[in-house]
């Protein structure tokens, strides 16, 4: 904790504290990481509001949410617009969603990083492709990877051109439906009544991962939450200040916990620095071992059986944002802008020139691929 508050604010302040948090030898120390699912006395943490009319218990169920009610949410004094939902899901659930993020978003026609190398058939269904190999999987670091654990990042409806940093018409396919709906009753309880999910970025990290500083700023309208769900092993999370130079707050974000970043939060700089293993001791949070007694979408226990496999030293993140606002629209896109765009997104194939392009600040980061 000394060693952590030492860093004061000043240049670089964020960079410094990024790498204290990233580095392996020796370990950081983390206690003065703050832990929202303890009762801590920290000034900084405040209880926040939410519209727990704005959301039915029905509603909320359907999306495998507790009644808002129920649910435990905070802000930060010095943070206006930033909640963070201590794990509001149902029994069960959070197996639902990890499992969405494995078996069915990577599918095509979602984009993700190995489509960058990769033909359109090669990547159609990851989970198929990778199942048996993560069945099978012993614990030797030496076993070949599955196509599975090569994923680093997938987009959902309008999907994000890492090249050009931009969002475009021409490149949607449909937003999950469920997805949607869970992201709108969330953003409802926390006062945004008509957010429209539009665009989603899925992020796999591992313990040899990290996520760099950046702030989301290429939506149309900003005025608009972002919303951040977090499956599988707990993550080390700065959150930094609208300057690059600001000294972030370290927090952990366990399995089941939601942020929403909002207002002047929605632009602040931000990082995840360290992924870590179950600090309750197994091999995954009690969390995801929760089955439900009723739950339409309960998944095939087989099917878990190599979810849990992967998670066991993996987390998944989705973040969740609206692009347009009310009677928005893309600018025209010039010549340059479209051929940056094709080169980002090729049909077919790509070359290894566009892969290294693809390795950027603002998705999960591995040794392999720096």
């Amino acid at each position: 904790m000394a060693a952590a508050g030492r860093l004061e604010q000043g240049e670089d302040a964020f960079r410094r504290l990024f790498k204290y948090y990233k580095r392996r030898k020796p370990p950081p120390d983390l206690s003065a990481v703050l832990d929202f699912s303890r009762a801590q006395k920290n000034l900084k943490v405040l209880i926040a509001p939410l519209h727990t009319a704005s959301v039915s218990d029905r509603d909320a169920c359907k999306a495998g949410l507790q009644p808002v009610r129920k649910w435990k949410a905070y802000t930060l004094a010095g943070y206006p617009g930033f909640t963070f939902i201590s794990d509001p899901f149902l029994p069960g659930w959070q197996r639902y969603w990890a499992q969405q993020c494995l078996k069915i978003y990577p599918r095509k026609p979602n984009v993700c990083n190995l489509d960058l190398h990769m033909s359109p058939e090669e990547t159609k269904d990851l989970w198929e492709q990778s199942r048996e190999q993560l069945r099978l999987k012993g614990s030797g670091k030496r076993e070949a990877k599955s196509l599975l654990e090569k994923l680093r990042w997938v987009t959902l409806g309008y999907h994000y051109n890492w090249g050009t940093k931009k969002y475009s018409a021409d490149h949607c396919t449909t937003f999950p439906v469920d997805l949607a709906y869970l992201s709108e009753q969330v953003a409802a309880a926390c006062g945004f009544h008509q957010f429209k999910a539009e665009a989603g970025i899925l992020n796999y990290y591992h313990f040899d991962s990290s996520l760099g500083i950046h702030v989301d700023e290429s939506e149309i309208d900003c005025s608009k939450p972002l919303l951040s769900f977090s499956f599988g092993q707990p993550a080390v999370f700065l959150l930094g200040g609208l300057k690059r130079q600001d000294c972030p707050l370290p927090m952990f974000m366990h399995s089941g916990d939601i942020m929403v970043m909002s207002g002047s939060s929605r632009l602040v700089y931000h990082a995840v620095p360290r992924i870590l293993p179950n600090v309750e001791g197994g091999l995954l949070p009690g969390c995801l071992a929760q089955t439900a007694a009723s739950n339409n979408h309960q998944s095939d226990e087989g099917d878990w059986e190599i979810c849990a496999k992967y998670l066991e030293s993996s987390r998944v993140n989705m973040t969740v944002r609206q692009v347009l606002g009310a009677g928005q629209c893309f600018p025209v896109e010039t010549d340059c802008e479209r051929i940056d765009a094709a080169q980002a997104y090729p049909q077919g194939y790509s070359t290894e020139k566009n892969e290294r392009k693809l390795v950027r600040t603002d998705v999960a980061e591995t040794p392999e691929l720096l």
